[in-house]
């Protein structure tokens, strides 16, 4: 039977065939869904009295021989100046250090909010108590299926009792891990690594909260979970449990400056929503601003269009408000209206408002959920970015969207507020870094140096002086630019006339200064209609160029 397609061997016969199949080899993984965040957090630790090595000791002043032979005693000494930076007498009533900025900024703003109904803490109780609650549950005993392993390096407890001064530690997300490590370290593992069975996108750390004691981190999820978890403790507490009031993916996830239980939520279909890490979750259907209207019973936030005007809800003009019965203004028009309403209704849970911002995802892109919003400093607006190229500026307190920005082209990616407040740096897939200025209303600079997608943004806070501004940017080019900006070197540009009839996508100024009667309760859009005179042209001569072909600064 051999023939020369055939072989036959004591084990069977051989053909040869035409085809031949490889194995397929995967020579890269897929790049992953979720890309990794990362935050920072500065913990100051007591120091312990005679915790240091003897010669340290002896040598910052703090030997009890040395002392004695000056005929100084140690109450004397306390009395007198500081042995050390990190050993001030007044050290347990002074401030976090991490946060001493932020507090100096958010100082004025924290009497603003005690006033108001939406950032103002909600528990009556809160000012007689002196701790802050824990998360329930923990996290090493669990028998929830949402948390699959938690591995810890061996005696951990016992190096956190021994930690002194000041100790930064980084908190990022891999895949569907999250991870704790500590910053100037040899050891390669990380203190904590907790494995998920969904994907984090997001997470934040409550700067307001942080202590050797404990430290606030709200995680987000792919699936619209949230955990809030104290990796000091090992404890945790899941809000939003199987997307019981959002199952869209979290985008992003911000703390309210200076309050230690609110924290608002992006999700990417287009809704902010403020929760309340102390609260359970209630039962909670968002109004939709097109028909068919909610049967929820659940009346419109007076920022949103009434019933009959619903259905011409236009997201560049105002945000869709939905205020659940518990929800501040609720309760106090409640209260004076139909006092005999059931304490079922009237006990608070989340959320504490939702909001629809965008038609659209607020995501830059599918596979890339770079989007976010921010704070500004005094805590009174938001910086929003979506998929629709927009940047929304949105009172926090009234609810209500204020300005509304077009990109020059594409996405909005990433944004940043200034210290001061008066500027938002936007970047997006224009390749462009745009800033804003919401008191003037109108987009003063954009600057040019990345080749590809602007993926990050941050100001430098020791170079923003108020006249001068230092801010960073990075892009998918692999470049990270440093910018110089001063506002007293721009000026308003001469119209041309031959832009004067052509509509800009990338316009210059305010809708504001000319708005129409009857529209002075929506937003501003900043994209002028063909014939106006705020019509400029598709890119501003007032670009951000290279000084000294290192460091790119802005000209007029």
């Amino acid at each position: 039977m051999e023939n020369d397609s055939t072989f036959v061997a004591p084990e069977g016969v051989y053909s040869v065939t035409e085809d031949f199949k490889p194995i397929p080899v995967i020579a890269n993984g897929a790049p992953p869904l979720y890309p990794t965040r990362l935050s920072s957090a500065v913990v100051r630790f007591p120091v312990q009295k005679g915790g240091g090595p003897p010669g340290l000791t002896q040598l910052l002043g703090g030997s009890k021989e040395f002392w004695k032979e000056r005929g100084i005693t140690p109450k004397e000494k306390e009395d007198g100046v500081s042995v050390s930076s990190s050993e001030t007498p007044d050290e347990g009533n002074s401030p976090d250090p991490s946060n001493t900025q932020e507090t100096s900024i958010s100082s004025p703003i924290v009497q603003h909010d005690q006033h108001h109904g939406l950032f103002a803490h909600h528990h009556p109780t809160a000012t007689k108590r002196k701790t802050m609650s824990r998360p329930k549950h923990n996290m090493r005993t669990t028998s929830s299926t949402f948390i699959t392993r938690l591995h810890s390096v061996e005696g951990l407890k016992q190096a956190l009792q021994a930690k002194q001064g000041d100790v930064t530690y980084l908190f990022y997300n891999s895949a569907k891990s999250f991870y704790w490590v500590e910053v100037g370290v040899k050891a390669k593992d990380a203190l904590s690594r907790i494995s998920f069975s969904a994907f984090p996108t997001c997470h934040d750390v409550n700067q307001a909260t942080i202590s050797h004691e404990r430290i606030d981190i709200i995680i987000g999820f792919h699936t619209g979970d949230l955990v809030w978890f104290d990796p000091i403790s090992s404890r945790y507490c899941r809000l939003n449990k199987q997307g019981r009031i959002s199952n869209s993916p979290c985008t992003a996830v911000r703390w309210v400056p200076s309050s230690p239980n609110l924290f608002l939520v992006s999700h990417a279909d287009g809704s902010i929503i403020v929760y309340d890490k102390e609260r359970e979750d209630g039962s909670f259907t968002p109004q939709q601003p097109t028909p068919p209207p909610s049967t929820t019973g659940i009346p419109p936030s007076p920022s949103t269009p009434d019933a009959s005007a619903r259905q011409e809800w236009n997201h560049l003009d105002s945000i869709f408000v939905t205020m659940p019965p518990w929800h501040p203004a609720q309760a106090l028009s409640g209260a004076a209206g139909t006092g005999g309403r059931g304490e079922k209704d009237k006990t608070a849970k989340n959320p504490v408002s939702h909001w629809k911002v965008s038609k659209r995802s607020i995501l830059a892109e599918h596979e890339h959920p770079m989007q976010d919003f921010v704070f500004s400093p005094d805590v009174k607006y938001v910086a929003a970015i979506s998929e629709d190229g927009c940047l929304r500026v949105i009172d926090a307190l009234a609810e209500q969207l204020v300005d509304c920005y077009a990109a020059y082209f594409g996405s909005l990616t990433c944004v940043a507020w200034s210290p001061d407040g008066r500027f938002i740096i936007t970047g997006g897939q224009d390749d462009l870094v745009n800033i804003y200025s919401p008191w003037e209303q109108r987009v003063i600079a954009r600057c040019q140096g990345h080749s590809s997608f602007v993926s990050g943004l941050a100001f430098d806070d020791v170079r923003c002086d108020g006249r001068t501004y230092r801010f960073g940017s990075v892009g998918e080019d692999n470049k990270l630019i440093l910018w110089d900006f001063s506002s007293g070197i721009l000026h308003r540009p001469k119209f041309q006339a031959a832009h004067q009839q052509r509509m800009s996508m990338a316009s210059t100024y305010s809708l504001a200064l000319r708005r129409r009667e009857g529209t002075a309760d929506r937003s501003t859009f900043h994209l002028p209609p063909p014939g106006t005179e705020g019509a400029a042209a598709s890119l501003p001569s007032r670009t951000i160029t290279k000084r000294s072909g290192r460091r790119p600064a802005c000209i007029g």
